[in-house]
């Protein structure tokens, strides 16, 4: 069944595996942390507080400041009509009661009564400006004081200062403020943090997948991904996915066809092999028959074509063992150039038959390469046959040595039309293409140096 590539993954607005709809709930919900948390968190400060009063009040030693000054209140009222020694024993008996506090009186007028303990600061004689001034002083200082003025109601203008120290009558206050300031410290600190792992996990999924498409198997194809979450990233994966599944099809088509391809290419060389060897007996016997010039011209031609057809098919076989993997090869070290001069040697005829000038001008000393002898002596006839069908309009072919860049180099030259040319192109088939695959796998170098006025090859042994 066939199976095509799976379409592109559309994020909707409500679709609950999106990516983007995650990130926007983690913003909106820090939004609303602030307009909802928070004022539960003050009602919350406010309860708390109002529980930690309570338990705490029996922790003050003499209540909390408003039962103190209730308390100093009662006493000025008690003042009315009091001489100056009962003010002064009642105020020594207060003190008895407040040990840790001061106290003083002042009279109509504006004396300072007794002090208990003496203090500094306390004039002798008050006036309306001292009045204001200790007053203001006092207010939301510690200790804390109570001024209250005897007699009953408070009516009269003499009064009686009582100051004690404010942690005796007061708790502490809780720390509003930073409360505030370090729960929205926290929810920053929440939002980041989830942000930082939100991001995280998308690059572990996005490096998971990068590391699959680095990783392929022994065709090169990259293996599938597990996909876990249906979000844009799922279907990223889902599409690479598919990706495989038509690379993988592609890649099975392409081996089936390879296989028929040289399966064809064996039987198709195997069923010519016949007839050709058929063709070639018949033409050897007419050779020795009495034939008319214009006869024993077309069969030199028909059997020009027929040899030609002949190499063709060895090419085509020996091309389909090199692709396959089949085509073996034992390098062993020979000497290359008797090698070149034996090849040349049972060439010479086909060249003097074409009438082309032949030049060899190779060294005495042997050329030791690692080489296979029959792979080699393989090249040299592709080369050679390559000169001869599509350079013999040249009639030269020329085999020297020459020492390049450091390398001795067996140089094939022709004085033909170059290998830009159209004649040649078609030549550059099989054959060179074997020719490349041998020098390839025996370790050697080919250079090639065309024009017009003609084709020089330069084969070499690469340094290990």
């Amino acid at each position: 069944m066939k199976r095509g590539i799976r379409k592109p993954y559309r994020s909707k607005w409500f679709a609950r595996q999106s990516l983007r709809n995650k990130y926007l709930l983690i913003v909106l919900g820090s939004l609303l942390f602030l307009p909802i948390v928070l004022p539960a968190v003050s009602v919350s400060y406010i309860v708390l507080e109002n529980m930690v009063n309570r338990n705490q009040e029996s922790d003050l030693k003499y209540g909390d400041a408003s039962q103190v000054r209730t308390l100093w209140y009662a006493a000025a009222a008690e003042m009315e009509g009091k001489s100056t020694l009962e003010i002064n024993h009642l105020l020594q008996e207060l003190k008895a009661q407040y040990p840790e506090a001061s106290m003083f009186w002042v009279n109509n007028e504006g004396v300072t009564g007794s002090e208990l303990p003496s203090q500094a600061g306390i004039p002798d004689q008050w006036t309306p400006g001292d009045a204001v001034a200790f007053m203001k002083k006092s207010v939301n200082s510690d200790p804390y004081t109570v001024v209250a003025f005897m007699g009953k109601d408070n009516a009269s203008s003499s009064f009686m200062v009582l100051q004690i120290p404010r942690n005796l009558v007061e708790r502490p206050p809780m720390i509003g403020t930073p409360v505030y300031i370090a729960m929205i410290f926290m929810v920053l600190v929440l939002f980041i943090t989830i942000s930082i792992l939100f991001f995280r996990h998308i690059q572990k999924r996005l490096l998971h997948l990068q590391t699959a498409m680095v990783q392929q198997d022994e065709h090169g194809i990259p293996k599938p991904v597990e996909i876990r979450r249906q979000d844009e990233i799922g279907a990223l994966e889902a599409a690479f996915n598919g990706m495989i599944e038509q690379l993988s099809v592609s890649r099975r088509r392409q081996v089936e066809e390879e296989t028929l391809r040289k399966s064809l290419i064996a039987n198709l060389s195997h069923d010519l092999r016949t007839p050709l060897t058929v063709m070639s007996g018949h033409l050897y016997g007419l050779q020795r028959e009495d034939l008319s010039g214009r006869g024993r011209n077309s069969l030199d031609i028909v059997q020009d074509k027929v040899s030609g057809l002949s190499e063709l098919i060895d090419n085509l076989l020996t091309h389909t063992l090199m692709t396959s993997g089949r085509y073996q090869l034992a390098p062993e070290p020979l000497d290359v150039l008797r090698l070149v001069r034996e090849s040349a040697a049972s060439w010479y005829p086909i060249w003097e038959r074409e009438r082309m000038e032949i030049e060899v001008l190779l060294p005495e000393e042997a050329w030791v390469w690692n080489v296979d002898k029959s792979s080699f002596q393989r090249i040299l006839d592709n080369l050679f046959q390559n000169i001869v069908r599509h350079a013999s309009q040249g009639k030269y072919i020329g085999l020297s040595a020459q020492q390049r860049a450091g390398k001795s180099m067996l140089v094939i030259a022709d004085r033909g039309t170059g290998m830009q040319s159209d004649s040649e192109a078609k030549g550059a088939g099989i054959g060179l293409a074997i020719v490349n695959y041998l020098i390839v796998e025996m370790g050697l170098g080919l250079e090639t140096d065309s024009s017009n006025e003609g084709t020089r090859i330069y084969i070499y042994e690469l340094k290990k």
